[in-house]
């Protein structure tokens, strides 16, 4: 799957260590009201002891937690704000953007972070104004900045819902105890998602090769999530 700026799921490596890129949360199949979109209106300023302005940030002091959840695209006005293309829409996990206090920010080698004073949803994007940028040049100065928060950031769901990022590196098995390999991207049909699973296998000549299993993640398949047991328990043989 492409890392479309609605939807990315695959993953981005940082200068320190890897970074599993934000993905829509999906749903385990039963029928649930959408997640509440955060009301269009801007979010209340920080509070002056988290405010800063845009700091340069090293290696060491990137959040071990750190996952990309969009990119600045373009300036947003003449204030300072700018527009994030968000890899997941608002309602749909993309409101990590919302709530987050501080993004941090990488473009190239360059590591920052800044408060965030007010976002909110526009159109099909997230504007928003950080701390720091006070005109549209400073605005223009972040485009292709990619747009980390923490994971601690997110907003809670509810039950029976799962961020991508959060299966991603699950092991798979049925209810035999056959295990069918380990979850290594999420796919969006539009109908719903598909766990996308790699499994160690052996090729006719004898060689190591990697096979793949895709499995819908509905109810009829998918029975139990255990995110502190890194694993999912589904009904699927091993010869589907």
């Amino acid at each position: 799957m492409s890392d479309r700026e609605s939807g990315g799921s695959s993953r981005a490596k940082g200068a320190a260590h890897t970074q599993a890129s934000f993905g829509a949360f999906v749903r385990k199949p039963a029928a649930r009201k959408p997640a509440a979109r955060p009301p269009a209106e801007s979010s209340a300023p920080v509070a002056e002891t988290e405010a800063a302005l845009i700091r340069v940030e090293s290696a060491e002091a990137w959040p071990e937690d750190a996952v990309e959840v969009g990119a600045i695209v373009d300036a947003y006005g003449l204030k300072g704000w700018v527009k994030v293309a968000a890899h997941a829409d608002a309602g749909q996990g993309g409101d990590a953007l919302l709530s987050a206090k501080r993004w941090w920010l990488m473009k190239g080698r360059e590591r920052k972070s800044a408060a965030v004073l007010q976002s909110k949803p526009h159109s099909d994007s997230i504007v928003a104004h950080l701390d720091g940028s006070a005109d549209r040049d400073a605005a223009l100065a972040l485009r292709g900045c990619r747009v980390h928060v923490r994971r601690s950031d997110f907003p809670a769901l509810g039950a029976d819902e799962y961020y991508w990022v959060d299966l991603l590196g699950l092991e798979v098995v049925n209810e035999a105890g056959v295990t069918l390999g380990q979850v290594v991207d999420m796919i969006d049909n539009g109908a719903h998602s598909v766990l996308r699973i790699e499994y160690s296998a052996t090729a006719k000549d004898g060689r190591a090769v990697k096979g793949e299993r895709l499995i819908p993640f509905v109810g009829v398949y998918v029975k139990t999530v255990d995110r502190a047991a890194k694993q999912i328990v589904v009904d699927w043989e091993a010869d589907y």
